[in-house]
């Protein structure tokens, strides 16, 4: 428990610290009107107070992964606490809030649009297809999950089918909306549920005292299928500590914020408190897994499926029947309150492109339905399948972002160096995994490392040369 408690002070500490340092480096402005201010077109851009938009947001984020990611990298052993902790303070975060502040800065633009103002033309275009595809996805993933947990807690006559129709349904009215109408009036009390459910299994946690691996013990890889720590933890675990999906979540709340000074709380504090979440659901899987009878229950589930087995027993023996029932509904909440909004930055990231006013209702139904039907046809594919692509594109995603905003600091002469290391790490990550991964190329461990290894090289040259070219033509 000692390195537990110790990553949970880290993370806490990490907050009041380090993102006040990030905020400094990207100077706010307290008097400057932010978009929910002078853009108002009570639809997306509305005024919220600033608990509530940090509720919000922190729900956008959170969905499955930071649960049933820590749980799926808890099998890596204690590696895992580290990389939610320093991911989540150093890069995650950090790629959170800046994402979020330079949207607020640009009229609530979506990312294509800030990725695209600082990597170019050719990217935006890019991005803009591979975002549309990440929310869709997302969309699906979404859905599988709470509509397979919920058919679990219900009679056998309401099947996943059934209940996957009723959450593309609320989708619907999610994504149609004005933000305001459902997403601002529910998501604190899901919120509320997803919070509960971490802190109750935090409790129990400290009550219990289970013998938990410590890094004292070194940092051995037990995962059953041998499977190596870089680069697939990295993967694994995403929403805890660096996720792609978390910044185009961002500029649907940048869009709400009534100043400036509320950014840090909002995208900076939302993504530390996903990361407490992971961290206490990595390090109650470890305790899961370090018993017999626990590691039996896991093996015998199969996929993402073997997650939702751990949560519903750790849930049910540490919180009792009924609280037991409130933690699996705040599971099932987080999920969708992740996917209504992924339809809805879709929405808004294809209305920026089109360049299609949002405030008329049919122009909204005119981009939403084609989505939808996308969405409904993925659900079709096995969900380990999806899930896998969603992963890698969710990186891939964080890639591009941290590489935007890399430049954009270079630019404004400010320390680049802050998301210059986690985008080299980051496009490392991706590159080895998508050599090595069973949907990629499927290569050797080792050459995948290497040829990742020297793709990062690469790109790190290019970066100097970019930045070399820059300067010189400021001194002419």
């Amino acid at each position: 428990m000692i390195s537990f408690t110790i990553c949970l002070i880290a993370l806490i500490l990490g907050y009041f610290v380090y993102g006040k340092f990030v905020e400094k480096i990207f100077g706010i402005d307290t008097k400057r009107v932010t978009p929910a201010v002078s853009m108002q077109d009570g639809v997306d851009y509305i005024p919220l107070p600033t608990w509530k938009i940090f509720m919000i947001q922190f729900l956008n984020i959170a969905g499955l992964g930071p649960i049933f990611g820590a749980i799926m990298g808890a099998k890596f052993g204690t590696a895992s606490y580290l990389w939610i902790v320093f991911g989540c303070i150093f890069a995650g975060a950090v790629h959170d809030y800046f994402s979020g502040m330079l949207s607020l800065r640009n009229g609530g633009e979506s990312l294509p649009e800030t990725i695209g103002r600082f990597l170019g033309m050719s990217v935006k275009q890019l991005m803009r297809g591979l975002t549309v595809l990440l929310m869709v996805l997302v969309g699906a993933v979404f859905v599988a999950g709470p509509a397979g947990l919920l058919a679990k807690l219900t009679p056998d006559y309401l099947n996943m089918t059934f209940w996957a129709t009723v959450i593309f349904l609320y989708y619907i009215l999610a994504t149609l909306l004005p933000v305001d109408k459902i997403i601002g009036k529910i998501y604190p009390l899901f919120a509320i549920a997803l919070i509960f459910m971490a802190v109750g299994i935090l409790f129990m946690l400290f009550w219990h005292h289970p013998q938990l691996p410590e890094f004292t013990n070194g940092f051995e890889n037990p995962h059953p299928e041998n499977l190596p720590i870089f680069p697939m933890m990295f993967i694994t675990i995403a929403c805890g500590a660096i996720s792609g999906f978390h910044a185009t979540q961002s500029p649907l709340m940048a869009r709400c914020l009534t100043n400036e000074k509320y950014g840090r709380p909002v995208f900076y504090g939302a993504m530390i408190t996903e990361g407490i979440v992971a961290l206490i659901w990595a390090a109650a899987a470890t305790y899961f897994f370090h018993t017999e009878a626990g590691n039996a229950i896991f093996i015998a589930g199969s996929g993402n499926d073997n997650a939702a087995i751990v949560v519903d027993s750790i849930t049910k023996e540490w919180l009792g029947t009924v609280g037991g029932v409130l933690a699996i509904l705040g599971v099932i909440a987080a999920p969708i309150t992740s996917g209504d909004t992924a339809f809805r930055s879709a929405r808004l990231i294809v209305a920026d492109f089109l360049h299609v006013n949002q405030k008329p209702l049919f122009k909204r139904l005119f981009i939403c339905i084609p989505l939808f039907v996308i969405g409904f046809l993925l659900l079709q594919v096995n969900f380990s399948v999806i899930w896998r692509y969603f992963a890698w594109c969710n990186q891939t995603l964080a890639v591009f972002t941290l590489w935007a905003l890399t430049v954009y600091l270079a630019q404004a002469k400010k320390l680049y160096i802050i998301t210059l290391i986690p985008a080299l790490f980051m496009t490392m990550v991706c590159s080895t995994y998508i050599l090595i991964a069973p949907e990629g190329l499927k290569l050797d461990i080792g050459i995948s490392q290497l040829l990742g290894g020297i793709l990062t090289i690469l790109v790190f040259i290019g970066f100097i040369l970019w930045k070399r070219k820059i300067n010189k033509k400021i001194r002419i």
